[in-house]
């Protein structure tokens, strides 16, 4: 079996108008686009977002105004409570996160957030810490340091 030996479903295809053979078609004259205007002509088409002379939608929707950094700096985020997989009295950096799993790719910056408990002393090296995390590092006797 190939493409066009394959039968046509029932209804599928319809005979083509023929426009323009007579006023007993019903189609001729005109060829049922009636009379003047831009979608009797030929290559008559509206385009897109055109709304026949009124203000179109694009225009009248006030535009947004600020400024967007294109290149914003995107960390990898880590919380305090996910540091608790480490050993005490341990140096946690990026090499350490990528071999417990908690970080996918080395070069992009990493910053630790404060949701979440930690019990051990460790030294933590990011590029950014939260006050609270800070703050949570301390008290479970450990320190920061930025990168």
């Amino acid at each position: 079996m190939q493409l066009h030996n394959l039968p046509v479903a029932e209804g599928a295809a319809k005979p083509e108008k023929r426009v323009g053979r007579g006023i007993g078609s019903r189609q001729g004259k005109t060829s049922g686009r009636g009379h003047k205007g831009l979608k009797q002509r030929s290559g008559g088409k509206v385009r897109l977002g055109f709304e026949g002379g009124q203000m179109p939608l694009q225009r009248r929707v006030p535009h947004l105004r600020g400024f967007k950094s294109l290149s914003p700096t995107r960390f990898t985020v880590i919380n305090v409570g996910e540091l608790e997989v480490f050993e005490a009295n341990s140096v946690v950096g990026e090499e350490e996160l990528l071999a417990k799993g908690l970080i996918r790719k080395k070069g992009l910056p990493i910053k630790i957030l404060g949701n979440g408990d930690l019990s051990k002393s460790l030294v933590v090296k990011a590029h950014g810490f939260s006050q609270k995390a800070v703050e949570k590092i301390e008290t479970a006797r450990g320190s920061t340091e930025v990168i």
